[in-house]
């Protein structure tokens, strides 16, 4: 969430420190919303084993909807494929840390290196990717993103001798240990890195040109901008960060299967976030993510027997936004300081 500090802050300390937030992407109100999460753990009922989980997924998703949003929101291409890019990390990660004897490669790399094995192969194909939709817009786009996601499934079905396929496969872990508290801190540090890094992008001459691409690729061409050249870029970093976070499910969880990871369905949750939190604010579906984990893991917890509930969930919710307040909840914020501060000025 971003904020401007005020003519007369920009020479204090104060002022300097709000810039450099500003900069980074957040606001003050932003980092202090952050520091709280990374202390929540450590205070009851928080510290519970359960609850530290949901805390990690809910960081898990919060990323996912920061790198998805960076496409959907900036260039306005719905990548479906995404979740499948996601699975790709994970394997690639799997496979080169792999030490068991039932698979046909088994290097033994420590899995801190594999996960970036796994991004750089995720980033490779969301290269492709970029290439193959580069004359394609809206719905054409989104669809050849799910063809190819469904191709890289299939993949990982198929090539039993290194994924198991539908048998699964069971790569080692980060941390051997029973507290779910240091992947906590990682996968945190991972969300924070991955924000920082995609709004430095979006805030530079790079995002206008993504926002340029996005409203109208024609008259962006117009203006000097190579659609090829920023098209490619933004689906090349995405994907590399959805294989890195596709490498931290992999050594969290310590279990792969295809269709729990790489399914359509994966996608259309981070979609659903992405899109209520607030298409091109990145932040916006973080601060969606964690209240949504809890509220769903609670409906699993006790509605075990609706399955599939929190897709229906998704999907009004997602109607809902898109019908009474398309900005979802980063524009309803703005429209709410905007309105605040409209009524303290009438008021002095």
């Amino acid at each position: 969430m971003n904020s401007t500090a005020t003519y007369e802050e920009k020479g204090t300390a104060w002022g300097k420190f709000v810039s450099f937030l500003n900069k980074i992407g957040f606001s003050p109100l932003g980092f202090f919303l952050l520091i709280i999460l990374a202390l929540l753990p450590n205070f009851y009922p928080f510290s519970e084993e359960y609850i530290v989980r949901w805390l990690i997924m809910g960081a898990f998703l919060a990323a996912q909807a920061v790198a998805f949003d960076f496409t959907a929101g900036y260039i306005n291409i719905v990548n479906f494929g995404f979740a499948a890019l996601l699975g790709l990390g994970a394997y690639t990660s799997g496979i080169f840390a792999n030490t068991t004897p039932f698979l046909l490669f088994a290097p033994g790399l420590n899995p801190w290196l594999t996960i970036w094995l796994g991004a750089i192969m995720a980033g490779l194909v969301g290269f492709v990717l970029g290439i193959l939709t580069l004359r394609l817009r809206g719905i054409f786009a989104a669809v050849m993103a799910w063809f190819v996601g469904i191709a890289l499934m299939g993949l990982v079905n198929n090539l039993t001798e290194l994924t198991r396929g539908p048998l699964g496969m069971n790569p080692v872990k980060f941390i051997e240990t029973p507290n779910n508290l240091p992947y906590f801190y990682i996968i945190l540090a991972m969300m924070v890195m991955i924000y920082v890094v995609l709004k430095l992008v979006v805030g530079s001459n790079i995002g206008l040109a993504f926002k340029a691409i996005g409203q109208n690729p024609d008259a962006a061409r117009a203006s000097g901008i190579n659609p090829t050249k920023y098209l490619v870029f933004n689906f090349t970093l995405s994907a590399f960060f959805a294989g890195l976070l596709g490498g931290f499910y992999a050594h969290f969880f310590g279990s792969l299967t295809p269709s729990t990871l790489m399914h359509t369905s994966k996608t259309v949750e981070v979609l659903a976030i992405a899109y209520i939190g607030g298409r091109g604010s990145l932040w916006g579906g973080v601060t969606i993510a964690f209240p949504f984990v809890f509220f769903i893991e609670f409906l699993r917890s006790n509605l075990s027997s609706l399955p599939g509930l929190h897709l229906v969930i998704y999907g009004v919710l997602m109607v809902t936004i898109m019908i009474y307040y398309p900005a979802g909840f980063s524009g309803f914020y703005f429209w709410t300081v905007a309105k605040v501060k409209t009524l303290i000025k009438k008021n002095k």
